[in-house]
Parts: structure tokens; sequence; C-alpha cells
């Protein structure tokens, strides 16, 4: 069999895949497309963004800042008690890791609560942005 007869029969494969399975999940409720259905495509909750942001703030946080400050008294005695000795340093450099570790994860934390606050308008202004882009098929509709 050659390549080109080969070829053509995956096609016809495929062809025959695709126009088998074709079909349309549901009907627009109103004419003018749409995907219909009871939930709206795109939603966004600002009160519970805002819960999730002031859970960051006020649970997590403080508990990651908790746990990064607990171990540094313990870490710092080991280092006192092991001091002169190669031990010492390694427990040193693993810490100085584990703090910077810690001041990733805080500003990544920032980032996030930063992100669920903001969310709300970006969702607004996203919308007049696109609405504003129409304005011009709008003005073309109504002179026709």
């Amino acid at each position: 069999m050659s390549f080109d007869d080969e070829w053509a029969q995956h096609k016809n494969a495929a062809m025959e895949r695709q126009s088998s399975s074709t079909r349309l999940n549901q009907l627009p409720v109103e004419p003018g497309g749409g995907g219909g259905g009871s939930r709206p495509d795109l939603a966004t909750a600002p009160a519970r963004k805002k819960a999730a942001a002031n859970t960051i703030e006020n649970d997590v946080q403080p508990g990651v800042k908790a746990a990064a400050d607990a171990g540094d008294t313990g870490t710092n005695g080991a280092v006192a008690e092991f001091k002169g000795w190669d031990t010492a340093s390694g427990l040193k450099k693993a810490h100085e890791h584990w703090d910077g570790q810690v001041k990733r994860l805080m500003a990544r934390l920032d980032s996030e609560k930063a992100g669920l606050r903001e969310m709300s308008s970006m969702f607004k202004e996203n919308d007049i942005v696109t609405g504003a882009g129409f304005a011009p098929t709008r003005s073309k509709v109504s002179e026709v």
C-alpha cells in the first residue's frame, strides 16, 4: 500500500468518526445563539472572593508566620549548641533557606489576596471595554 493510499484511508476514517459523532449539546433558549440552560457561562461571586481574601489575611498568613517563628528559637538554639561544628553551619544555611521559602510563600499569599480583592472591578472593567468594542457595530445596525 502506498503512502497516498494509506493517508486517504486515514482521512476517510477520521471523517466518518467526525460525521457520526457531531451533534448539538442543546438548542439556544432564545434565537440568536448562546448556550442556554439555567446557569450563566461566566459568573463571579464578589462576597466569596472577599471572604477568601479575608481568610488568607486573618487565618492563613498568621498561621504561616507563627509556624515560621516557632522554628526560629529551636534552630537558633541548636546552631549555638553546635558552634564550631559543620552541623551549625548546615543548620544555619538550612534555616536561611527555610526563611526564604516562608517569605516567598507570604508574598504569594499577598498576591492571591490582592487578586481576589481586585477581581470584581476587573470583571466590571472588562465588560465595559467589551461593550465599547461593540459600539461601532451598534451604530451600523441602527443605520440599517
